[in-house]
């Protein structure tokens, strides 16, 4: 502020300030200096977070703002009063002509920042003539500072084009250059430290931001943590961390610094504690449309009214009557995720929304093969490039199979709502629902006729009342003989079925090997499953057969024990390792290699009674 005021712009525009404008301030008082301006819709990342499932439908290039009237727009904001645009996306380091626009913005007078969100890929390249035209203030969207994270959220390469374009911005002399997280339970808040340790040598702001909801990212609050809860997992580590002051208008609730270190983290609280009373933004969509408020669904077409030639004085009026529209604040997180609303890839607000329901996609997927993606094999192959995410990779065939996935039986009464958070053709059971009472009957997606089971639990038992996972008490129940019986399918592909067939694989015996693998599993269950118990089995047995037709490999495991909780995982997990084991040995000779079908076939005893698939 200090550098912007000694300078000559800075002077002559504090010198003609003009009083603010009546039509950018709303009924309760607020007053309007930022504007945010997407330049397009298309991105060059594929985020789950970001992009619906389904996908997003683009505006045609017709309908969308074009460089002339993005400045038109501009001109006429800033002269009303607004001081800061940032321009968002889309990713906006996409559009051929972002480097000119930026320039004539910098043209105008009366606007003190020229700020710009980007996933960071085309920086490094753009970000010298970006600052040459004018640009002064930039945010990073990074959520993983693990390689083979990223790649799994975005759906493509680009850890290191990002992390270049950090360092670029901080040696160009940006100060500070804001990285964006936002922090999702399951995914990556347990890289909440090592995001401050990156503060440590840098000059960058890490905003963390809590997980908002927007259509199509299929929000849960159990996936949001909150910024208080941040805060006490940071301050456990760095007891002497030091609050700062930040503006009033800032989207970020409190500033902290570790003593000593470069840079400094703030948080965004949109949904535990909003900062509407203090609002002073508004946006403009690709195509045209003014948004007041983020989380609202109300738009005015600029566009339309700019093409129909309207005066300028007519579209200060209308401005001037959505934002005298603003309410106070927005509807809470709750409300906010049922109401329709742009995806987030269509807004250009926070890089925020970012991806699943309470189920990660891969458990709903109708081919659950982890080895079908290449980022899992290389995880698994490169453990100290995948670090904390390898773990989440160690655990996901278990976790697959012991989630239930259910096809909605057409004549059943339970509770549509937790529809919405699944793809076409399946649910997620939510375990909350009123309808998923003992005794309901629900209906697997396995092919062939449906499987019945029974005495299903109405509650989650491994989260607490705030949805953190917790391990099961069973000191209370009582020792009983329980057994359970798992499976799987490798689909080898004939070429690598005939080398396991005729034992030429060159790392040996492949059947034998997975048999001893299954077994070696179901015996360290507890120390790969966080949440299992330790139980000693007294037996466990795994067998593989030949099956010629799919050229597939079939895995049946089976474990017993006596005791209080039951031994379904320790089965899963056999047949899990067993499986995994043949894609290892396999894998020098084709790639094209399904994992499928990882199920429990049965089990017995325990309080809920028998299963038999």
């Amino acid at each position: 502020l200090q550098e912007f005021q000694s300078s000559g712009r800075g002077r002559f525009l504090l010198e003609h300030a003009a009083p603010f404008s009546a039509f950018l301030t709303d009924s309760f008082g607020r007053q309007h200096n930022y504007l945010r301006i997407s330049l397009t819709e298309k991105c060059n990342l594929r985020c789950q977070y970001c992009m619906p499932e389904e996908g997003v439908k683009l505006t045609p290039k017709s309908e969308l703002l074009t460089a002339q009237e993005i400045i038109t727009l501009a001109r006429l904001f800033v002269k009303e009063g607004v001081e800061k645009i940032r321009l968002t996306g889309g990713e906006p380091l996409i559009r051929p002509d972002v480097v000119d626009i930026v320039g004539q913005l910098y043209k105008l007078e009366g606007l003190k920042t020229i700020a710009v969100t980007t996933n960071g890929i085309n920086l490094t390249r753009l970000l010298p003539r970006l600052k040459e035209a004018g640009l002064n203030a930039i945010n990073i969207s990074l959520d993983t500072l693990v390689p083979a994270k990223f790649e799994f959220i975005v759906r493509r390469k680009g850890f290191h084009k990002v992390m270049e374009g950090i360092h670029k911005a901080t040696e160009l002399g940006y100060r500070p250059v804001k990285v964006n997280c936002v922090v999702m339970r399951g995914l990556n808040e347990d890289e909440l430290l090592d995001f401050v340790d990156f503060t440590k040598d840098l000059p960058l702001d890490v905003r963390f931001i809590e997980y908002m909801p927007f259509d199509g990212n299929k929000w849960n609050f159990r996936k949001m943590v909150s910024y208080k809860e941040m805060l006490d997992t940071i301050k456990q580590r760095w007891p002497e961390l030091e609050k700062l002051p930040c503006e009033t208008s800032s989207t970020a609730k409190v500033d902290y610094k570790v003593p000593h270190f470069q840079g400094q983290i703030s948080f965004i609280t949109s949904m535990s504690e909003h900062f509407c009373g203090s609002c002073n933004r508004l946006r403009i969509t690709a195509d045209g449309n003014l948004k007041v408020c983020l989380f609202g669904n109300s738009e005015v077409s600029l566009r339309d009214h700019l093409r129909s030639g309207a005066s300028e004085e007519e579209l200060v009026q209308i401005i001037g009557a959505a934002v005298g529209r603003k309410k106070k604040q927005h509807a809470g997180m709750f409300n906010i995720s049922q109401m329709k609303n742009r995806p987030m890839i269509l807004i250009g607000g926070f890089p925020v929304s970012k991806m699943y329901s309470h189920v990660p996609f891969w458990f709903l997927s109708p081919e659950p093969a982890l080895m079908s993606f290449p980022l899992c094999q290389d995880a698994l192959q490169n453990p100290l490039n995948s670090k904390q995410w390898g773990h989440t990779f160690s655990h996901w065939l278990t976790l697959r199979a012991s989630y239930c996935i259910f096809q909605k039986d057409p004549s059943s009464t339970f509770d549509t709502k937790c529809l919405d958070a699944s793809p076409v053709g399946q649910v997620s059971v939510d375990c909350q629902s009123k309808e998923a009472s003992s005794g309901s009957e629900f209906y697997t997606t396995d092919s062939g006729p449906y499987t019945k089971v029974a005495h299903a639990s109405a509650n989650l038992t491994h989260t607490d009342e705030e949805g953190r996972a917790t391990m099961v008490d069973v000191g209370g129940k009582p020792d009983s003989r329980r057994s359970a019986v798992a499976g799987a399918v490798v689909l080898l592909g004939e070429r690598a079925f005939g080398m396991v067939r005729q034992n030429q694989m060159k790392k040996g015996d492949v059947l034998a090997v997975a048999q001893i693998a299954g077994i070696q599993g179901a015996k360290l269950t507890s120390q790969l499953i966080p949440l299992c118990h330790n139980i000693p089995l007294y037996h466990a047995e795994v067998s593989l057969s030949l099956d010629e037709a799919r050229y597939a490999v079939v895995i049946r495991s089976s474990c017993q024990t006596w005791g209080r909780t039951g031994v379904e995982m320790e089965a899963l997990t056999a047949a899990s390792l067993a499986a995994l084991t043949v894609y290892d040995m396999c894998k020098a000779v084709t790639h094209d290699i399904v994992i499928k079908e990882v199920k429990l076939l049965s089990k017995t005893g325990g309080q809920r009674g028998d299963f038999s698939r």
